[in-house]
């Protein structure tokens, strides 16, 4: 058994052996740009025509990788490959796949700034947010492991005369592994790990705003000695090839991560039925938020304001955890903007490879276009732009940190994802208020209260309707083990990643009843009466 799961230490760059390192691993990751890659089933690289391409959108003319688009029949060759090579894997003890795991987060442990460097190339995160990233990844591949280990071992049960019962987690079959590009090696990395210790297999189809990241994990999967077919790799169209992964009859479930209109769109395919199906699929989704943070009329405003802008401006706000409202009370509301726009200003957006840099590119001109849209449609609505708002996509998609004061409740921003550098800031008039606008929402992910009243603190226990709440801290920076991750109504199907139940969405329950000895059972003399 390895030792008790503790979380990985985050990299201190203010010493300069780890910045000389980071330094070091951006310009090993800058001589490999542009390489292309391929598809992976079975084992077997295959290359198509038709290619797509991943660009730095802090730099939007530097070519990342070069993809495959797969197609439906490859897609379907995929699906077939997973369920044959599950009738070997699914055998293969617990304890051997849980021993690939710490293999893998070992491999990535000892190449963390180069894991980072290719997220600050590829989806313009900051040295700290890459590097969260990658030790997340860590977490999440060494906590599971260990989960298995858990879960595969003697389970409690009732015990009766005369009968020897037993109670074993066993693998569902084919995943569909969906993650997204906002954390391209985490979560992509703990939604495999999950689908993968547990006995199952896998095909993979990462994000098209981040694949690389996705194949460099990959290659450690394989590194690490997983057997082919295990987990496949494909990139391609959601529309083209998704779709066919999702509907194929021999996949058993979907792990989702993304937006709550694809998450739907995939609950809903997969509720369907197909020819030769014999299981109801099952769906795992997390699927956003539109997370608040209350300021109490009694808080810290000092350390109120400071939670607020990490929290909304985080990896540009790309983050289903950011705080992208502010509910703040009437009483304290101009002090708080005066302190949330001082610290707002002093965010230096740039270059992601600049250690110096807090905040740069979002991920893609679509996201570019629309953030704008919404931050337009923030001022005709009313909301006054205290800070911000500015924009500038000649070289990358770049967006000022925008607040944006005196939304009204139900306003559209107020109301609906930006997943964008956008806060908009609405005024309580007592504590009631806040609670009631903070959970007049369709999202319930995460949410924060600063307060020094601890029956305030607990009232929001009892009614901020989010699964994961903070108290006098920021709304993001969830730990794997200790922050257990997942919300409520449309923010997903209220699965814990990270958590100690996780792995159960993966596997389901068997029993296996011996009679033994010459002992009639109390179950057998109820019969006979």
């Amino acid at each position: 058994m390895p030792t008790e799961f503790r979380n990985e230490p985050l990299t201190d760059f203010t010493r300069e052996e780890n910045a000389q390192a980071m330094r070091a691993a951006l310009e090993k990751v800058k001589g490999q740009l542009g390489q292309e890659y391929p598809l992976v089933i079975g084992g077997e690289r295959i290359n198509t025509e038709s290619k797509l391409d991943s660009i730095n959108p802090a730099n939007r003319t530097q070519l990342v990788g070069k993809f495959q688009k797969a197609t439906k029949d490859l897609a379907n060759r995929a699906v077939e490959t997973a369920y044959e090579t599950f009738q070997t894997w699914r055998n293969t003890p617990p304890d051997e796949r849980a021993q690939l795991l710490f293999r893998v987060a070992e491999l990535i442990r000892s190449r963390k700034h180069e894991m980072s460097a290719w997220m600050i190339h590829e989806v313009a995160k900051s040295w700290p947010e890459a590097d969260g990233d990658t030790a997340e990844a860590i977490d999440f591949l060494e906590f599971y492991g260990r989960e298995m280990l858990r879960y595969a071992a003697p389970q409690p049960l009732t015990k009766i005369t005369g009968e020897d019962n037993h109670l074993e987690y066993i693998p569902l079959g084919v995943g569909a592994v969906i993650p997204p590009w906002n954390f391209p090696l985490a979560i992509m990395a703990g939604m495999t790990a999950a689908a993968i210790v547990t006995g199952n297999t896998v095909v993979l189809k990462p994000s098209s705003d981040a694949p690389t990241i996705a194949y460099k994990f990959f290659e450690l999967l394989e590194e690490a000695g997983m057997p082919a077919g295990v987990v496949n790799f494909m990139t391609g169209s959601g529309a083209e090839v998704g779709d066919v992964v999702v509907d194929h009859p021999k996949t058993r479930f979907i792990a989702f991560t993304g937006s709550k209109e694809i998450g739907l769109r995939i609950n809903e395919r997969a509720a369907r039925v197909h020819d030769g199906q014999i299981w109801i699929k099952r769906v795992v989704a997390e699927m956003g938020g539109k997370d608040a943070i209350i300021v109490a009329d009694d808080a810290n405003l000092d350390d109120a304001a400071t939670g607020v802008v990490q929290s909304a401006f985080g990896f540009q706000g790309q983050k289903c955890s950011a705080c992208s409202r502010a509910i703040i009370d009437a009483s304290v509301y101009d002090q708080m903007l005066e302190k949330i726009a001082e610290r707002t200003e002093k965010i230096k957006t740039g270059d992601p490879n600049d250690a110096t840099t807090n905040m740069s590119a979002v991920i893609n001109e679509k996201a570019f276009k629309t953030i704008n849209e919404y931050i337009e449609k923030g001022k005709s609505e009313g909301g006054r732009v205290l800070s911000g708002g500015g924009s500038d996509g000649e070289q990358g998609f770049f967006i000022e940190p925008t607040v944006i004061a005196d939304v009204k409740p139900g306003a559209t921003i107020e109301q609906e994802e930006i997943f964008g550098p956008v806060l908009a800031v609405i005024k309580a008039q007592d504590y009631d208020d806040a609670l009631k606008i903070a959970n007049d929402t369709q999202y319930g992910l995460t949410g924060a209260v600063y307060s020094a009243d601890e029956k305030k603190l607990e009232r929001a226990r009892r009614e901020f309707h989010v699964g994961n709440l903070y108290l006098n801290r920021k709304c993001t920076g969830a730990l794997v083990g200790v922050h257990p991750f997942g919300g409520f109504n449309m923010s997903g199907t209220d699965s814990k990643a990270g958590g100690r139940d996780y792995l159960l969405l993966f596997m389901q329950a068997k029993v296996s009843a011996e009679k033994v000895g010459a002992t009639t059972s109390p179950l057998e003399k109820r019969a006979t009466i």
